[in-house]
């Protein structure tokens, strides 16, 4: 109907008429009544207005009537609910509740309304007023302090003298004392009547200010709530203008324009607003006029020549004092020590993530491979690579939001596109999917657990790493080995690599057993030193792994293997003759 927000529905019987239940605004159903199907929040005075949502009417001032024998019509300025009951004797209760519920919501308008008095906002005389009321009562404590102090110590000698007046035997000494208990009893009397009156001053006091005191809260807490709506109808405007421009299509043609129409928000009083169960954000439409010499083939140019960044930003050159931010944080993970901003490096953990596909190409050459053995030295060769730019880098990335997502689209020039995707906050974990049309998928889950020790930070990464190739079927697993950052506190920051991983090839049963072995001060191995084996289903070795995770491997064809001497452990070594190495992989230089 014109002017009014009309709602018609079939109430909701009680689950046992024979028992009362609180009604929407606040007052008991009648025994057999019914529940209302819809949210109808009536209101008894306006200040429980500022506290209510959407929809709400003031019962004070509402009109209560009825149509026929089952309908019941609520109105009050542009809005009316029109509510329908079984039966006649259930509307007439509802009547009757409604009238008495207003009756009551008259009374305390008008009992607030003599109350209130000056309505004005606080002002700053008020505010200084309030001070020196403060202040006033303040002194008034410390008097009834004072007095308190003098009741009881006058009290206690009042108290003494009679205990003295009790133990008299000498008449002549009688008076004497009579006379001591009157003066004390006197100063007694005169301290109890300015505690008195200092407790009647308080009282007044307290009673005076007490309502402009609740006048001033009631008008801290509408600025409050007036500042948060406020602040959500930014925050809707701001995802209304952030939808429209990630919708808007990048062109930079002459004669391109860009419309944004929005539909608006509709006012609560507006009379011809209708009220539903759920509101959606406001649709953003984005209307595109193209110059007409704008043809197909120049958006596929603009669509190949995509611009990228050859470099990420250089992260601020802020002194730290990090003893004073992980003094306190010995024994905990990682994702529970605040780190300063300046600590982390500008990427976030899905590029990170993301960087493990920086040579791979390795994994377009093994797809070629005939061998399972030799496909194995690839994606072994693989799994090591994705540690080399660790090596330099010693900055923590940040963390990601929940949901969030990282996209690298390279189909065109290197034939993969990889998604990354934050499934988790705490602990944080990622989901990681790539697909290459070069004939092979690889997708990861990766979590982190990490332990500060003082000198060190141990970062143990947890999940496994898939790996399948079209044509073959090959599918490779295997997991990540601990990282450890030295130096935490005192000294340059370095990062080490240590730990075994074993890669399982599920259709041919070949494995490779890599080795990480950890720096050591007294050993005479190369730095950041990689060993592995490739064996197949049976055991037999075909391929010997060789390099650093920071600078290159190989790989070398057994050609005979032979037992050797006993180590001082009491194994037995074993002696692989080999070709000449391979090498599958090498670190790109530096930019």
């Amino acid at each position: 109907m014109s002017g009014s927000a009309k709602t018609s529905a079939q109430p909701r019987q009680l689950k046992n008429p024979g028992e009362d239940e609180l009604s929407p605004f606040g007052n008991t159903v009648p025994k057999g009544g019914f529940m209302l199907p819809f949210p109808l929040f009536l209101c008894r005075t306006q200040a429980e207005m500022a506290h209510t949502c959407r929809g709400t009417i003031n019962l004070s001032t509402a009109h209560i009537e009825t149509e026929d024998s089952c309908n019941i019509v609520l109105s009050n300025g542009g809005r009316t609910y029109h509510l329908k009951a079984n039966s006649e004797v259930e509307r007439q209760r509802w009547v009757t509740a409604l009238e008495l519920a207003k009756a009551k919501a008259i009374r305390m308008r008008n009992n607030q309304s003599d109350d209130s008095g000056d309505e004005e906002p606080a002002s700053q005389s008020d505010k200084g007023e309030l001070h020196g009321t403060l202040k006033t009562l303040s002194s008034k404590l410390e008097d009834l302090s004072t007095c308190n102090d003098l009741i009881a110590k006058h009290g206690a000698a009042l108290q003494r003298s009679l205990s003295e007046l009790e133990n008299l035997k000498l008449p002549a000494e009688s008076g004497e004392k009579i006379k001591a208990v009157n003066e004390r009893a006197t100063l007694f009397r005169i301290t109890s009547n300015a505690m008195i009156n200092a407790c009647r001053d308080f009282l007044d006091l307290a009673e005076t200010h007490s309502r402009k005191w609740q006048r001033v809260l009631q008008y801290e807490r509408e600025q409050r709530i007036r500042l948060e709506e406020t602040i959500e109808q930014l925050a809707k405007q701001h995802n209304s203008l952030e939808r429209a421009c990630r919708g808007a299509p990048g062109l930079s043609a002459g004669g391109a324009s860009i419309t944004n129409t929005a539909k608006g928000e509709a006012s609560d009083e507006d009379e011809e607003t209708e009220y539903f169960d759920a509101m959606e954000d406001a649709p953003a439409f984005i209307t595109v006029t193209a110059d007409p010499n704008y043809n197909e083939s120049t958006c596929k140019d603009l669509l190949q020549k995509k611009r990228r960044r050859t470099r990420i930003p250089d992260k601020p050159n802020y002194s730290l004092n990090l003893w004073s931010i992980m003094k306190n944080c010995i024994g905990k993970e990682l994702s529970k020590i605040p780190m300063p901003v300046n600590f982390n490096e500008p990427l976030s953990m899905l590029q990170r993530l993301t960087e493990d596909l920086e040579y791979h190409e390795l994994l377009d050459k093994a797809v070629k491979c005939e061998s399972s053995t030799e496909q194995m030295c690839f994606v072994a060769a693989f799994s090591v690579s994705s540690y080399s730019t660790t090596v330099h880098r010693t900055a923590k990335p940040f963390n990601p939001l929940l949901g969030e997502t990282y996209e690298l689209d390279r189909l065109d020039e290197f034939g993969f596109r990889s998604l990354c995707e934050q499934v988790s906050h705490h602990p944080p974990a990622a989901a990681h999917h790539v697909y290459s049309k070069r004939g092979w998928t690889l997708w990861q889950e990766i979590t982190i657990a990490s332990k500060f020790r003082g000198k060190y930070l141990s970062i143990m990464p947890l999940g496994t790493i898939h790996l399948e190739f079209h044509s073959s079927g090959n599918h490779y697993v295997w997991r990540k080995v601990t990282s450890t950052v030295h130096n935490i506190i005192v000294g340059k920051l370095w990062i080490d690599q240590s730990g075994e991983i074993e890669i399982v090839n599920h259709k041919s049963k070949d494995k490779c057993q890599l080795k990480f072995t950890p720096y050591s001060y007294f050993s005479r191995d190369v730095p950041r030193k990689v060993t592995g084996v490739v064996t197949d289903a049976d055991g037999k070795a075909h391929y010997v792994m060789s390099g650093t995770w920071d600078e290159k491997m190989e790989c070398s064809k057994i050609v005979q293997s032979s037992h050797g001497s006993t180590s001082s452990e009491g194994k037995q070594k074993t002696v692989y003759q080999t070709l000449s190495p391979k090498v599958l992989w090498k670190k790109y230089p530096l930019p």
